[in-house]
Parts: structure tokens; C-alpha cells; sequence
């Protein structure tokens, strides 16, 4: 095996950490007899080799050599190498990504290209491996195939015709989902697919096939599925739970079991698997769980339909199904706008649950959807209850948190959550969340005025100094607790250290917030205003604005600060010349001039400010509304500025743009891979501010 390996000058390439000289060696061990030796072999074959989905020349010069192990029936988990392979080789690049690759990129695109031909080059293997005896191989086997091999007709037949004999049902799924990504990478196989999958969906097949069917067919050809999707699938679903019932109270022990192999385990690959075996524990068709999220993935915008399944779901007896039905509910509310009231509140029932994975799963879904978890407040409200002892999160490093059932019933604004954040400020250390949930109770939570500053008045006394000071600072801020003026001006002056400037900010916006009530920081706001640090200086001049109304005193500062050469800085600058208004009118001109700038941030808040300076959009509208479109994150504050100024005229572009976001179904934060914890209350703010916005434009706000 490997013949020609040593001919290779590895120690020439490179690889994500450094000169390839070791790649031998892994392709070695990816045919070692020994399990953990395997598992290191492939964990540097993706750690370093194919690092992140790249492709170096020592990936290509692999290539080769992986084929002969997929080849050679003796190798043990080969099913790992070929999807090695086919991540190495299934990389496409449309005309678009040539068309935005610069020139540091235009290598690694030719390695693709480069990787892509040599797989499929040899892309004939995997249609041998369709029927190999390793379980694993035939799994893997057709996905490869369908991403790879140049001759999709044949392929489909291949797949077609494997399926009645193949006995082992996870590889008759393989088998389906192969035909799907046929059907979206070739317009040629198409249709051809797309009828064979809806005669898999409607035939009497097994329970689990029939929900891989639907799913492919969901995404190659959506308009050929059933108009009664939903009840089908429940059906389904109902039916594989008949077939592969779970294992009852073992699951819990058996997933904590897993988890804790993981967590020994000292490779990535490793921990990836006990991840997988931790979810799979006691589940009777663990499987399923994919196909279900290709299923909406692939449903998209059909909210209602998703809705309706996901509702069926959360009311399965199979923990498991729940389990899933909670983490896809936060992808479809997370992405997509709709009406959630029934399925938040069968959320909210899975906080009573033994199940730790599932009853976490379903409070920190609670606490990212702010005021949509409104009608779960009172399964909130009995899980806080009843968990007095994990009010607050303690870690390792850092400060401490609220319990996301604790954040969740604050952020509906539930006084129930009063009496914890109460009972939370009389224990050691402040969660760094505290702030937020205190805003979040707005009036509400102004009898915790004493306690906040009570314990900012201890800031500053404790080893991690003024640790929790920012987030008390806030939640007095939102208070509006003028009250607390002495304790923030003690943190003011005495803040030191790497998080000064940051716990100086938190500071100055809450003597801000508490405005005419502060007076008594006028001397120490005017003292940094005049100070030799332009961001302070800025700040300072807001702050000193909302405290005293003196624009004489502050708007020479803020005019400043238009010259500043840092972006933040420009912003701080406009934003605040905005909250002066006609006041500022002498700075139109450096404003105007900012609608040039090179950042989007700055122009966007640049033209806000001359919105509000001028008292006219003319000449501002173009560019805000080019933000708009460039960065969706820009619209939350556009918007508000709308609302408050009625610009959004009827028949503005402004006006065409607002009606347009609030007939959008998709969220105008949402992106695919990630999601912040406050994107869900960002977007419904946005939807509140447009409607506000037209309202005003028309005469009727």
C-alpha cells in the first residue's frame, strides 16, 4: 500500500499548521489496526490537511493514497475515508464565488477545482462500495457517489436499483437522501428523481423511508409534495415510534455516559462521536431527528405547515421527539416570522421535565425570544419556583448568570420574576445578565432601586474589582434611579485597569439616563469632557447634554468629535449632534460630508443625524436607503429614526421599503450557522418600528 509515498516531497507543502512532513504518517494511521490510533489519524487529517474545508497541495497529494485505503476491503472504517474524500472533492464554486475571489484566494480556488477533478477522476470506486460488506462504506458510499461521480443518470439507476436488496435501513436513507442531491445537482436527473421519491413517500414502505422521501422531495421538488404534509408526517411519526420505541429512563444514563467519554477524549473526532452516541442513547430511530430538520429546512417559508408539525412533535411521548421538536422551533422562530403562541406554550411544558437536555433546551429557547415567550409564563414561573438553587449560573471564569428560565420570565415582564432578582442581589457576585432582566421589568423592578445601590456601592471592594459594577450601573440606568447618583460617580472616578473604558461607558450613559435627577455630576462630567481623550470627551458631552440641557457647553466637544479619525468615534459624535437637534444646525455642513465616508455605519449614522439636525430627509434618504439593502443590521435604527420623524411620507422610497420589510416572512437578522440571543427581539422591534413609522408618514401617529 502507498506505493510512491516516499517519492512525495511532503516537508515542501504546508498544511494549516505548518510543513506537511507529517501527512505520511497520518495516512498510516488512518490504516492502523488500532481504533484510537485511526481516530488520530483522521482527527489531523481534518484538523490540519483538510483544515476547515481547505484544500493545500499536501490535501491534493493525498488523494491518491486515500483512494487506495477506500479500495482495500482490509482497512477498518473506511466509511470515514470516503467522506474524507468526498469533502475534499465535493467543494463547488459557482460563477458568483469566482467572480468575488481576490488574489490571495485565486490558489486555493484552483485547489478545488484541482481536488474536484481528481476525486471525480477516480469516482468509479464508489460504485463498487455500494454493496460493500462494511456497514459503514455502504453508508457513506452514496452521498459520494451522487457529489461526485460525472454520470448522474447512471448514478440514479445504480441507487434505484440497490434499494430493494439493501437490508440495513439507515443505508436505504443513505440511499434516498443520494437521490436528492442528485436532483439539485443535475437538472438532467431531475425529474426523474422527484418521481421516484414521491412513489417512495406514497407507497408502503417503511415508516422512516417514507419520511426520508418526503424530505428530499421537499427540497428538489417542493411543489410535488402532498397537500396534507402535515398530518402525513405526524403519521409517520407516529408510526416509527410504534417501530423503534425508545429505551425509556436508560436514555439520560446512557446519553451522560457518552458525554462523559467525550469529554476525555483528546481529539476532535473523538468528542464528535461521543456527541452523536450521547444523542442517539436510548433513542429508537435516532435518525429521524435528520431527516425532520431536512424537512424544514427544505419547507422554508411555509411557516404554518412547519408550525403545525413542530406543535404534533412537541406532543409526542417520545422525549426524544420533543427534545427535537424544541431545538426546531428555535431555528423556525430564530428565522422566520410567524404565529407561535401554541407551540411557545408547549415549550414551556417541557420545563417540568426530568430530562435535563430537554427541559434546558426548552429554557434557553425561552429566554432568546424575549416577548414571544409570553405564553409560557406561568410554566416559567413554576420551573423558577421550584429551582430556587439555580437562579444563578456560577462558571469557572468570569462572572455568574442568570438562569435562562429566570432571564426568560423577566424578559416578558412578568413581576413573578421580581421577588429571584431580588433574592439574587443578596448572593456573592453579580451575574453579568442582571442588567438586561432588570430593563426587561422595566417599572416594575424599581422597588430593587436600594438593593442595585446597595451592591454598586461595593463595587470595587472585592479581589476582581468593580466585577458586576456595568451591569448594576445598567439596570439602575434603566431605572432611571437618579437617586444612585453618588454610588455611579465613585465607580467613575475610581474605575482603573484594561475594562475602564467600558465600565466608564456604562457609567456615563447611566448619569445620562437619570438626566436633570444627576446634577451633582455636572462638575465631574464637564472635567472629562474637557479631557484629552476624544472618545471620554464625547461621551461625557452626551452624558452632561441629558443631565443639564446646556447645547453651548457640549456642542463644541461634539463638533470635535466629527474629526476624530476612528469610526466609533464619528458615530458617538453624530449620534449625540442628533439628540440636539435644530440646536446643532451648525453642523449640517461636516455632517453632509460624512455621507461620504467609507464606512456604512458611519454615513448611516451621519444621515440620521442630519435627519434629526435638519428636520428633512432631503439628500439623507439615498443613503440610508442603500444601508438598507447592503446591511440588513442598519434597519432597527433607520427606522426608529422614521418613526420618531414621520419621513416615511406615503410614496417615499422610505414608505416602499418599510411596507416591503413588514411583508417579509424571513427576519431580517436571520443568517444560516449562527444566531445571536437577541435577534428574535431586534427583529420584532423592527416590525414595531416600521408599522410606527408608516403610521407617522401617513398623518395618523
Amino acid at each position: 500500500m502507498f506505493s510512491g509515498i516516499d517519492e512525495v516531497d511532503w516537508a515542501s507543502m504546508q498544511h494549516a499548521y505548518g510543513p506537511a512532513d507529517d501527512v505520511p504518517a497520518l495516512l498510516a494511521g488512518l490504516a492502523s489496526a488500532d481504533p484510537a490510533q485511526r481516530e488520530r489519524a483522521l482527527d489531523g487529517m481534518y484538523g490540519a490537511v483538510h483544515h476547515q474545508g481547505d484544500v493545500y497541495a499536501c490535501t491534493l497529494a493525498c488523494i491518491p493514497f486515500l483512494f487506495e485505503l477506500v479500495a482495500d476491503p482490509s482497512v477498518a472504517e473506511r466509511g470515514s475515508v470516503v467522506e474524507l474524500l468526498t469533502s475534499i472533492g465535493g467543494i463547488e464554486l459557482d460563477e458568483d464565488d469566482e467572480d468575488e475571489l481576490d488574489e490571495d484566494e485565486i490558489e486555493g480556488a484552483a485547489n478545488y477545482a484541482m481536488a474536484a477533478a481528481a476525486v471525480c477522476a477516480g469516482a468509479e470506486v464508489f460504485v463498487q462500495l455500494l454493496d460493500d460488506r462494511d456497514r459503514g462504506v455502504r453508508l457513506a458510499a452514496p452521498l459520494a457517489l451522487a457529489t461526485l461521480h460525472p454520470e448522474p443518470e447512471r448514478c440514479l439507476g445504480l441507487l434505484r436499483k440497490r434499494l430493494p436488496v439493501e437490508q440495513d435501513e439507515e443505508v436505504r436513507l443513505a440511499l434516498v437522501e443520494a437521490a436528492g442531491r442528485l436532483a439539485l445537482r443535475h437538472d438532467t436527473v431531475a425529474d426523474a428523481a422527484a418521481h421516484w421519491l414521491s412513489r417512495l413517500a406514497m407507497q408502503e414502505y417503511a415508516p422512516g423511508l417514507r419520511l426520508a422521501a418526503l424530505a428530499q422531495l421537499a427540497r428538489c421538488a417542493p411543489g410535488a409534495l402532498p397537500v396534507d404534509i402535515v398530518p402525513r408526517v405526524a403519521a409517520l411519526l407516529r408510526d416509527l415510534r410504534a417501530a423503534h420505541p425508545p429505551s425509556g429512563p436508560a436514555t439520560r444514563a446512557a446519553a451522560e455516559a457518552a458525554s462523559r467519554e467525550g469529554a476525555q477524549s483528546p481529539t476532535l473526532i473523538g468528542q464528535l462521536r461521543a456527541l452523536q452516541a450521547a444523542e442517539a442513547a436510548g433513542r429508537g430511530a435516532p435518525w429521524a431527528a435528520d431527516l425532520l430538520r431536512t424537512l424544514h429546512g427544505a419547507l422554508g417559508d411555509r411557516v404554518e405547515d412547519r408550525v403545525a408539525l413542530l406543535a404534533d412533535q412537541l406532543c409526542s411521548p417520545d422525549e426524544g421527539q420533543r427534545l427535537d421538536a424544541v431545538r426546531m422551533s428555535g431555528g423556525l422562530i430564530r428565522a422566520w416570522r410567524g404565529s407561535y403562541d401554541e407551540v411557545v406554550r408547549l415549550v414551556g411544558e417541557q420545563l417540568a421535565e426530568p430530562d435535563p437536555r430537554l427541559s434546558e433546551a426548552a429554557a434557553h429557547l425561552l429566554a432568546d425570544i424575549h416577548t414571544l415567550a409570553a405564553p409560557a409564563a406561568d410554566a416559567l414561573a413554576a420551573r423558577v419556583a421550584l429551582t430556587p438553587e439555580r437562579w444563578v449560573r456560577q462558571w469557572d471564569h468570569g462572572q455568574p448568570s442568570l438562569d435562562p428560565a429566570v432571564r426568560a420570565l423577566a424578559n416578558v415582564g412578568d413581576p413573578r420574576a421580581l421577588p429571584v432578582l431580588a433574592a439574587v442581589l443578596e448572593l456573592p457576585g453579580v451575574p453579568n445578565n442582571l442588567g438586561h432582566a432588570v430593563a426587561a421589568l422595566g417599572p416594575a423592578a424599581s422597588p430593587l432601586a436600594g438593593a442595585l445601590r446597595q451592591r454598586l456601592a461595593e463595587a470595587g471592594r472585592t479581589p476582581s474589582e468593580y466585577d458586576g459594577a456595568t451591569g448594576l450601573m445598567d439596570a439602575l440606568a434603566s431605572l432611571r434611579a437618579d437617586e444612585a447618583t453618588p454610588e455611579v460617580l465613585r465607580v467613575l472616578r475610581g474605575v482603573r485597569g484594561p475594562s475602564a473604558w467600558h465600565v466608564r461607558l456604562s457609567a456615563l450613559r447611566a448619569l445620562g439616563a437619570f438626566g436633570p435627577g444627576a446634577r451633582g455630576a455636572v462638575g465631574e462630567l464637564e472635567t472629562l469632557m474637557r479631557g484629552p481623550d476624544p472618545r471620554g470627551a464625547v461621551d461625557a458631552a452626551n452624558a452632561l447634554y441629558s443631565v443639564s440641557g446646556d447645547v453651548d457647553a457640549v456642542l463644541p466637544v461634539l463638533l470635535d468629535g466629527l474629526a476624530a479619525e476612528e469610526g466609533r468615534d464619528l458615530r458617538a459624535a453624530a449620534e449625540a449632534l442628533g439628540r440636539l437637534g435644530g440646536r446643532a444646525g451648525v453642523a449640517e455642513p461636516r455632517l453632509r460630508a460624512l455621507l461620504e465616508h467609507d464606512e456604512l455605519w458611519v454615513r448611516v449614522d451621519a444621515a440620521l443625524a442630519l435627519c434629526k439636525v435638519s428636520g428633512r430627509s432631503t439628500g439623507t434618504w439615498p443613503v440610508l436607503l442603500a444601508a438598507w439593502t447592503q446591511n440588513a443590521y442598519v434597519r432597527v435604527r433607520v427606522a426608529g429614526t422614521l418613526a420618531r420623524t414621520g419621513a416615511a411620507a406615503a410614496g417615499s422610497g422610505a414608505a416602499h421599503a418599510l411596507r416591503a420589510e413588514l411583508s417579509s416572512v424571513r427576519r431580517h437578522n436571520a443568517r444560516d450557522g449562527g444566531y445571536s440571543g437577541t435577534d428574535v427581539q431586534e427583529d420584532e422591534r423592527l416590525l414595531t418600528l416600521c408599522r410606527q413609522a408608516l403610521r407617522h408618514g401617513d398623518g395618523r401617529g
